[in-house]
């Protein structure tokens, strides 16, 4: 039997290979899903009054039901699935759906709030083949706005540092109206302590829409983006969060509804989390069609958005068609500008803007991902 951190590596690597072969999955073709956000259950154990993505009473999604949607993302394309609720370790079968989600050959990702989470959970979802577990935590102590605290989970994170296979991520809202904006710190520097990984978000309506928030939350911010984030990473290359904190619209295309999908409770697939009712089509009956014809459709709320998955999905459509345009906002040039990382600028030279008939490095490279 092979210790946890010899699994824990293999398993590292593996899923790196994986995450390049959607990035090149992305790059090649712009015809398929490349992320998808699936409701297991909408009832969560929490009620934090920020959030509007849960609700008390709702049953678990029928694991049958749930099945035969992961096999219809599946035969879309799509190359990753986030499982999320409400709750998701409220689905008392979650592991299944974890574990057809990497029958697929998707990465399988989850999103909890780690109240349900024990030393023989995060074995099952080991087993399982569980990619990466997003875990919410806005506080030190649970307060009348949110009750994930770090108070309530640090014994959880010490069971995921010894013992997930997987990657965790603490991710922390800001600006929400928590009693000390400043624990978020406290929380981040946690998560490094134990070998975790972690980001901070910005509080937005139902609609998706960016509240504005106080000059302490904004310091915040700029703290965890100087501590936390290491050269590389899109949460601190993000020009889009920068405008949007200077009440600045952003001028993009969003491809939701065909490059990334919202599958609700009910089965029917959405734009994101935040414009539930567009386009409302079942995703049994969801085709290429819908697909192509969502994915270039004009949203009204895109100047103002955080969905930033979303926009991450329409950045890598911007390197396949412009790549000089797109890696010049990502990483703006001029003295001491952030350049792109190698492996960025690899992949951007092999599959962005293809010359008829290829190249032979591509070709290989296709190859060597499995990329037909």
């Amino acid at each position: 039997m092979f210790p946890t951190a010899v699994r824990r590596a293999v398993r590292r690597w593996h899923r790196l290979y994986r995450e390049t072969r959607l990035v090149a999955l992305a790059l090649k073709s712009p015809h398929h899903p490349v992320f998808a956000h699936a409701v297991v259950i909408r009832r969560c154990n929490l009620a934090c009054t920020y959030c509007s993505e849960f609700d008390t009473t709702s049953k678990p999604v029928p694991i049958e039901e749930m099945l035969a949607r992961i096999d219809q993302l599946a035969a879309l394309g799509t190359t990753a699935v986030t499982l999320t609720g409400g709750e998701t370790l409220l689905h008392p079968e979650v592991e299944r759906v974890i574990a057809r989600i990497r029958h697929h050959g998707m990465l399988a990702i989850m999103i909890s709030n780690g109240y349900l989470l024990s030393v023989d959970r995060i074995k099952s979802l080991n087993r399982a083949g569980l990619d990466r577990l997003q875990i919410s935590i806005d506080n030190l102590s649970p307060d009348n706005v949110s009750m994930k605290s770090l108070r309530v989970l640090d014994q959880k994170l010490r069971w995921l540092a010894q013992h997930a296979e997987f990657q965790v991520h603490i991710h922390s809202v800001v600006g929400a109206g928590t009693a000390k904006p400043a624990d978020v710190l406290t929380i981040q520097r946690r998560a490094k302590e134990l070998g975790l990984g972690s980001s901070a978000g910005i509080v937005h309506d139902p609609t998706g829409k960016m509240q504005q928030i106080d000059q302490e939350s904004r310091d915040v911010l700029a703290a965890i983006e100087r501590e936390t984030k290491p050269l590389f990473n899109f949460a601190r290359h993000n020009p889009w969060r920068k405008n949007l904190l200077e009440g600045k619209p952003n001028d993009w295309h969003c491809p939701a509804g065909g490059r990334h999908l919202y599958i609700c409770e009910d089965g029917l697939v959405h734009y994101c989390m935040a414009q539930r009712g567009y386009p409302a089509k079942p995703l049994a009956e969801y085709t290429q069609e819908d697909i192509d014809r969502e994915a270039k459709t004009p949203k009204s709320c895109a100047p103002y958005c955080t969905i930033f998955c979303v926009h991450r999905i329409a950045l890598v459509d911007q390197i396949r068609t412009d790549p000089r345009k797109a890696l010049a906002t990502l990483f703006p040039g001029g003295e001491g500008g952030a350049r792109p990382p190698l492996p960025v600028r690899m992949l951007t030279g092999l599959f962005a803007a293809e010359k008829p008939g290829g190249g032979i490095m591509r070709k290989a490279a296709m190859k060597v991902l499995g990329i037909q």
